[in-house]
């Protein structure tokens, strides 16, 4: 009779809390960890991790699947990644609270800021939910290949007190901020993590309006968090452009020391002031000093465009004969790209405007992504910098780099942490006490962006093949993937492999670890199409210890759950 459900043997531990590396076996049973370093018993199943390392699950506390939960049940792609855990609410866009005639604005919203189109969403959203406790509940009845957590996103909050009001960017009355602070608190005792917003204007529906959250005044935001002080619980997050930024920073600050809860705040390089984070990092590092609780999330890679012939935006795509094929089936349209007066006329023809993306015809700050993909190109490999090398013109280049890999070929046009063709500044970023690895946006961004693969990058990159700079230590990697995140949103239960821990778990073979280029997939709801991105070299995905990946591929096992806040949750 076997004395543990599961036994994982003979891995290199890296256990999450940031200690060396050891050689070992874990115990699983009963959905935690029980033993952990000698395992003399055996286990109803038993993984054969040598030459393999074996850390906790990974946690992703930046993403937006809030839809895809009520829809689908693996949680992809994130759960492709290594993450057991992903929280979602994110920068204050989301559904829930939502009456029945606001829902249209809620997607109007959705599909602007995260670009997941409305027809994904009108098919796929079951409105089974008015007050977020409701959608909890509702998320909660269901079942993932990961776990799932929520926060109280602001947009949802505030249409639902001020309605119209709201989506016209109106200041909150007082009795408007009582009705959030009220519903804030009803959330968090529910088991929101905690409460996100947005103050960015590249944030906007997708009739073209900025989110109701842009200009929210400091009372609103005071009395809502004052909400989670009561609670005695609740996490703090928020994106800004920082444009004011002694003003902007002033206040976020006056917000979190009143509040005395934590906040996370977005923290990147613009390229069009690409010292600004170093002031906001030293506003970080100060606020800390002086005990008020706030962390920076960063991303560890550039941001930006992807492109290609079957994204939303490529360097072609408002050129007639483009426009034109757009009417074609997918594969029909991969076969017209290949031919070569096809390919002479797009390139002969101008583009009828930039589909809002101006950076698509941007070659000197584009980039080819390769298979494997490339994310730090060195300085003099941008397309115009290529063609000029090789006498052609940069447009040839982008086209012929788009019709690789089957036609999937991509594109990169980095707008952040790459100013000067360089990730210095993100390397910077990564390395400091008072950030988190972050900014993923898993489920959004469906048709140009696939950055929720970030935990395979910063184990492939970060803490193995890094040329252009120094490396991160590989327990360093794993600590800002587990311990560092679960802190960061109250989750103590999970992040360090531990006796007495939830047994979430990775076993990689960490030499073979390859991420592969963004492909598109087409299953979503209505055939809706998401970028996906695949990786090699995950022997092992285990949740509440049951695996739900081996060797890349699901199992089929759902123990995922909504996670709730509890009391103890700081």
């Amino acid at each position: 009779m076997a004395d543990f459900d599961l036994v994982i043997r003979g891995g290199l531990v890296v256990d999450g809390a940031g200690g060396a590396p050891f050689e070992g076996d874990i115990a699983v049973d009963g959905g935690k960890i029980a033993a952990v370093g000698a395992v003399s018993g055996s286990g109803r199943e038993e993984i054969d991790a040598r030459h393999r390392i074996v850390t906790p699950g990974f946690l992703d506390i930046h993403t937006h699947y809030d839809g895809q939960v009520t829809w689908g049940q693996r949680i992809l792609p994130s759960s492709a990644h290594g993450v057991t855990t992903a929280v979602m609410g994110n920068c204050g866009i989301g559904f829930a609270p939502c009456r029945a005639h606001d829902r249209d604005r809620l997607v109007r919203l959705m599909e602007g800021v995260e670009d997941l189109p409305g027809v994904v969403l009108t098919t796929g959203l079951p409105w089974d939910w008015e007050s977020f406790p409701d959608y909890l509940d509702f998320v909660g009845a269901r079942r993932f290949d990961l776990d799932v957590a929520a926060q109280l996103p602001h947009a949802a909050l505030r249409v639902f007190a001020m309605g119209e009001r709201a989506e016209a960017r109106e200041k909150a009355t007082a009795e408007d901020c009582a009705v959030m602070a009220k519903l804030a608190g009803q959330a968090i005792a529910a088991g929101a993590l905690g409460f996100a917003t947005s103050r960015t204007i590249n944030h906007r529906a997708s009739d073209g309006t900025h989110v109701p959250t842009l200009e929210a005044g400091e009372a609103e935001l005071t009395e809502i968090a004052l909400a989670l002080k009561a609670a005695g619980r609740g996490v703090l997050q928020v994106i800004s452009d920082f444009d004011d930024i002694e003003t902007d920073l002033a206040m976020l600050r006056r917000v979190a020391e009143r509040s005395g809860r934590p906040m996370s705040v977005s923290l990147m390089q613009w390229h069009h002031v690409p010292d600004r984070w170093r002031q906001i990092l030293a506003w970080i590092e100060q606020c800390n000093a002086d005990g008020i609780k706030i962390k920076g999330q960063v991303a560890g890679r550039p941001i930006g465009l992807l492109m290609g012939f079957e994204f939303s935006v490529n360097p072609f795509c408002t050129t007639p004969t483009f426009q034109a094929l757009l009417k074609e089936p997918i594969e029909r349209r991969r076969a017209l790209l290949r031919q070569p007066d096809i390919r002479a006329r797009i390139l002969a023809e101008a583009p009828q405007g930039d589909n809002g993306m101006p950076m698509a015809r941007n070659f000197a700050g584009m980039y080819a992504l390769g298979d494997p993909p490339n994310y730090e190109p060195t300085p003099g490999t941008d397309l115009q910098s290529l063609a000029e090398q090789r006498g052609v013109t940069a447009a040839e280049l982008a086209y012929d780099a788009m019709l690789e890999h089957g036609g999937q070929g991509n594109l990169i046009c980095p707008s952040v942490n790459f100013a000067g063709a360089s990730l210095e500044a993100a390397s910077e970023m990564l390395r400091h006490p008072d950030t988190v690895y972050g900014l993923g946006d898993g489920g959004a961004h469906l048709g140009f962006l696939c950055d929720a693969s970030l935990p395979t990058y910063m184990l492939q990159h970060w803490a193995r093949d890094r040329t252009r700079g120094p490396r991160i230590a590989l327990e360093s990697v794993v600590r800002g993937l587990t311990s560092d995140l679960a802190a960061a949103v109250g989750l103590h239960d999970r992040g360090t492999i531990r006796p007495g821990l939830k047994a979430d778990i990775n076993v990689i073979d960490f030499d073979r670890l390859t991420l592969h280029s963004p492909t598109m997939s087409y299953d979503l709801p209505a055939g809706g199409r998401r970028l996906d991105q695949q990786a090699s070299g995950y022997t092992a995905t285990i949740v509440s210890g049951q695996i739900v990946r081996r060797d890349d591929q699901p199992t089929g096992a759902l123990p995922g759950r909504l996670v709730r806040g509890s009391p103890m949750a700081g």
